[in-house]
């Protein structure tokens, strides 16, 4: 498809009613990252700067796939969504930008929008890097974020939007969901990896073992669904914001576990996270491998702008699911 990006004069209309009539936009850009929303810094002429996400199909590069029904991680946004988590997110007492506009029926630019505070470009896994010495504190304190959203507590799993309208599917359990995901990670992963294909029962036979290994549970936390220290803004006096939430969602904690493991390395330790399954972990750990092999082969069919590291991201971890069998 043909990607058509917003320009600053799309924006007039919607500045002049936001901040009034005698305001004017000075620059426009399009942030990297993104890939299912489009998301923008506006730049004002008395310097004061602003986050818009829009949620339109020429900004997202996914192209459709047949997920699990009852997968609350499938098809995670949109800006009922992002409403929805938003309210919930600031509820736990965690912090994520604050929330200036919200046009859900596209009546600036034909698609839903949200304007949101711009906390600054400097993400957490930057600073990680830069200057671990600086990253302390951030760490910390997103550590106890973590640990409030982990403790709100529910007695159903799925999208908050979902459970909201009464449309979540309780007839299986997180494990079962989990294992049927990761299942047709796998069978779609191998149609294009001929050493996947060629252990693909024995993938599918661990898969099957760590899930008979996990005890049942009926009880969930508040989790990001996707967390690592991209997703995770640090602002000029050191507070970690939270970014992408419409992946917000009641499941097993310990699916966030294992992303963040992944995601922060060594640093894991000092989220200082609650206690976890580890039968429940081992499982999603494994899950999240298929998962990063399927979603990357797919995307890196688009036009998506970064495909070779894409592609690098599916070969590491068919090194990994290869690894573990």
């Amino acid at each position: 498809m043909t990607r058509v990006f917003l320009q600053p004069d799309d924006l007039r209309d919607l500045v002049a009613e936001q901040w009034g009539a005698d305001r004017r936009l000075t620059a426009l850009h399009r942030l990297t990252g993104g890939s299912k929303k489009g998301v923008y810094r506006l730049h004002l002429d008395d310097h004061a700067t602003a986050i818009l996400y829009v949620w339109a199909s020429s900004e997202n590069y996914w192209p459709p796939v047949s997920g699990v029904p009852d997968d609350p991680f499938t098809d995670a946004s949109g800006v009922d969504l992002f409403a929805t988590n938003y309210a919930a997110i600031t509820a736990a007492g965690v912090r994520t930008p604050r929330l200036l506009m919200l046009d859900r029926d596209g009546r600036h630019l034909g698609s839903p929008l949200a304007l949101v505070e711009d906390v600054g470009g400097v993400t957490l896994e930057t600073l990680m890097a830069r200057d671990p010495a600086a990253a302390v504190t951030p760490l910390s304190t997103l550590g106890e974020a973590l640990r409030r959203m982990h403790t709100t507590r529910g007695s159903r799993y799925g999208k908050l939007t979902a459970i909201a309208s009464g449309a979540a599917s309780q007839s299986r359990s997180t494990e079962d969901v989990v294992q049927e995901r990761a299942l047709g990670h796998l069978d779609a992963a191998a149609v294009r990896v001929a050493r996947l294909a060629d252990a693909r029962d024995r993938v599918a036979g661990h898969v099957r073992d760590l899930r008979s290994a996990v005890t049942a549970r009926q009880e969930y936390g508040l989790v990001h669904g996707e967390l690592g220290p991209d997703h995770v803004l640090v602002t000029a006096c050191g507070e970690p914001a939270l970014i992408d939430i419409e992946g917000l969602t009641y499941f097993d904690v310990e699916w966030e576990h294992a992303w963040l493991q992944m995601r922060f390395g060594d640093d894991y330790r000092a989220l200082r996270p609650v206690d976890l399954d580890l039968d429940r972990l081992e499982l999603y750990r494994y899950a999240q491998v298929l998962s990063l092999i399927e979603g990357p082969l797919r995307i890196a069919d688009t036009d998506f702008p970064n495909s070779q590291w894409m592609r690098d991201l599916a070969e590491w971890n068919v090194t990994k699911a290869l690894a573990a069998i």
